[in-house]
């Protein structure tokens, strides 16, 4: 679908009977996919389109639990912390300003590209989508890998669930990248961007966060936390600024794999997060809430006029090359096409319709000569310049969530992903 065109159809029907297809509908395990790159991860799926029902949340509201904190009072000057990795600087300037709709409003469409691992590395990607974020007044979330912070020779400071100590399912960063990371984080947060967690050692399948108990991913969440709040004892790179943040900052996260959110939910509680970005995949409509925190799925956009991908790199590099990072050259052109194709179509089937928040996931990564970043850079330029577009980070969707009404975000819920009401007065009260 080209910028422009009509919307692709959404609307929500019951299961059809699975039919075959050369690429079929499935997940796809990561395992092989981290031995070539060390990064984070997320499920791929290629999911039959519109004949499948939705998994999103149809519960939750606005002006309950979950909410942000108030910001401490403060006196213009930086307060540091503990041994000076982080510090608190006052509020975050440049974030959203969260309104109520006025009753008839038409909602803004709300897009949210986030970054799982959020390493900067030799690629230069953290730094290039800072830099594309402040040309198209976009924020965005990254999803930081804790162990990025941990030199590979204080491995055994990390103590993961059902692990032995050091162990990580991915690569430890080199001295230098500790350092492009740190300050890397510092300027995206100071540019109104949000850090979040994607945790620490990336473990899936047998013995990683689907198998966790919550005191097993409260114990992953301290040791993010103390990697953080810790990283000049730990590296020894005193010479570098503190963190323009402290700890509390981080509100959510997205688990690796997509693995776990019933157990993660159950201990974020304890942490004042207020959403998660965990769940495996769900169709385009308003968020709600689970166990009381915004629930922020990856989605299901129209790849074709069968078939739907899950809003992540990982599902197009499967569905394209069958998992392999470096497949056929001479389809990249067309394999990057259809990337950005399915973006807009996703984008395009609400932003005429429901208006339902766009979430797009993905990685720093070069797979396939890079077409999965020049895809999303593609697609920022396109949608993030629109009427009405508000290209934000999750931290500032929930606040927006938070101060709508509870029956306005629950009528919002209930249109079907390409369904724009001929009156918004009949939704928004």
């Amino acid at each position: 679908m080209n910028p422009g065109s009509k919307p692709h159809r959404g609307r929500r029907r019951k299961a059809r009977p699975p039919r075959r297809r050369t690429v079929r509908p499935q997940f796809l395990t990561l395992a092989a996919l981290l031995v070539v790159a060390s990064l984070a991860g997320g499920y791929v799926v290629l999911s039959r389109s519109a004949g499948t029902a939705p998994t999103a949340s149809s519960t939750g509201s606005g002006n309950t639990e979950g909410s942000t904190k108030k910001d401490p009072a403060w006196d213009g000057r930086t307060k540091v912390i503990g041994d000076g990795s982080t510090s608190y600087t006052g509020p975050q300037k440049g974030r959203l300003k969260a309104v109520p709709l006025k009753k008839g409003e038409k909602p803004p469409q709300f897009v949210v590209f986030s970054w799982d691992g959020a390493l900067a590395g030799d690629d230069n990607l953290f730094e290039h989508y800072r830099q594309m974020a402040k040309e198209y007044d976009a924020h965005m979330t990254f999803f930081l890998t804790g162990i990025y912070l941990l030199p590979k020779a204080k491995r055994d400071l990390y103590d993961p669930p059902r692990r032995e100590k050091g162990a990580a399912a991915i690569s430890y960063p080199t001295d230098e990248h500790i350092r492009t990371t740190l300050e890397e984080l510092s300027k995206a947060w100071k540019d109104g961007n949000e850090i979040g967690t994607h945790f620490n050692g990336h473990f899936c399948g047998p013995k990683g966060g689907g198998d966790w108990s919550v005191a097993e991913w409260k114990q992953e969440i301290t040791e993010f936390n103390s990697f953080v709040e810790n990283w000049k004892t730990n590296t020894g790179n005193t010479d570098l600024d503190p963190l323009p943040f402290t700890i509390d900052a981080v509100k959510g996260g997205r688990a690796p794999c997509l693995e776990g959110q019933d157990g993660l939910l159950k201990a974020i509680k304890d942490f004042g997060y207020r959403y998660d970005a965990s769940s495996p995949g769900a169709f385009q409509v308003w968020p709600g809430k689970k166990n009381g925190v915004w629930d922020f799925p990856l989605q299901l956009l129209p790849y074709d006029d069968e078939y739907q991908a899950l809003s992540m790199d990982f599902n197009f590099l499967h569905n394209q090359s069958e998992g392999s990072t470096e497949g056929d050259p001479a389809q990249y052109p067309a394999w990057q096409q259809k990337t950005v194709d399915t973006y807009l179509a996703g984008f395009n089937r609400v932003y005429y319709g429901s208006r339902a928040p766009l979430l797009i996931g993905n990685h720093f990564e070069q797979w396939n000569g890079g077409i999965y970043m020049k895809a999303v850079d593609e697609t920022i330029k396109t949608v993030c310049v629109k009427k009405d577009v508000k290209c934000v980070s999750f931290d500032e969707l929930a606040d927006w969530l938070d101060v709508q009404s509870p029956q306005t975000l629950a009528n919002l819920r209930g249109l079907d992903p390409a369904q724009a009401p001929a009156d918004w007065a009949t939704v928004v009260k």
